[in-house]
């Protein structure tokens, strides 16, 4: 039977599963900055609809090869298919690979070095945490070429304020790590050789946590952003007398009633 998350060396995504339930995902095509072709977004999409149903992931990493997270469209490929219906459904793919790292029921943790351009960009205010290395450089920069980034304005604006994500989107000028940080765009930044320890810090808070609150907490925090204000208390709410009534909170409850650590089971 075969490996649903197995790939091979020709493939543009390498795939690793650590004995912990972490996820790597290292976007594997240096030569292109790790454009997101075709091939790239249908590998993505695999894989992600893969682990979708796996109850034993716990964490995604997403990584870039070579000295790139990842470029973006490559516009070379685009300039070849002057067809509306051949872009509408690359963009179709983009959004949808995009959808199902929200719809995750795991945290997804971007490992950002060098630069993130346009969906690059993107792919890192989809994810859910950013972790980027000091020299890493971001940017919308398709108004260069006469295209506004569109889509991957969507996500940013959810992270970064509006006359921020403005200027990133008019006038394609990159950011820094730094300012990225102050912005919202990344929770962290650190020294590049600092990069795998930082991400490490965020992946092990992460599996000291009951799986199922995460999922929760995950699926609620994106929907009630969506409600207005007494539609998302109500839904929070919900969630979390439905969390409380999962083995964990009860645990956790009654360690904190009983002042001691929670056993979790892994």
């Amino acid at each position: 039977m075969n490996d649903p998350l197995s790939t091979s060396a020709a493939s543009p995504l390498a795939v690793q599963r650590d004995a912990r339930g972490v996820v790597t995902l290292t976007l594997n095509d240096p030569a292109r900055f790790n454009a997101l072709g075709d091939e790239m977004l249908a590998a993505l999409q695999q894989t992600l609809d893969a682990l979708q149903g796996d109850e034993s992931v716990r964490v995604l990493v997403l990584a870039g090869a070579g000295k790139a997270f990842c470029a973006g469209h490559n516009l070379k490929d685009m300039a070849v298919h002057p067809d509306l219906a051949w872009y509408q459904r690359l963009f179709a793919q983009c959004s949808r690979v995009m959808l199902s790292l929200q719809q995750l029921p795991v945290p997804v943790i971007a490992r950002v070095h060098g630069m993130a351009t346009a969906a690059g960009c993107q792919l890192v205010a989809q994810a859910d945490l950013a972790v980027a290395a000091a020299d890493a450089r971001f940017a919308t920069s398709g108004i260069h070429y006469g295209l506004f980034c569109a889509t991957p304005s969507v996500p940013l604006v959810r992270n970064v304020p509006l006359k921020q994500a403005m200027e990133m989107l008019l006038t394609g000028e990159f950011i820094d790590a730094h300012t990225a940080q102050a912005q919202g765009l990344v929770n962290r930044v650190v020294p590049a050789e600092a990069l795998d320890d930082a991400v490490e810090t965020l992946v092990r808070a992460i599996l000291e946590k009951p799986r199922v609150a995460v999922a929760m907490g995950k699926a609620l925090v994106y929907q009630q952003r969506e409600l207005g204000l007494a539609a998302a208390y109500q839904l929070a709410g919900q969630t979390m007398a439905a969390n409380m009534m999962d083995e964990a909170a009860q645990e956790g409850a009654r360690a904190f009633a009983e002042k001691r650590k929670p056993s979790w089971k892994p």
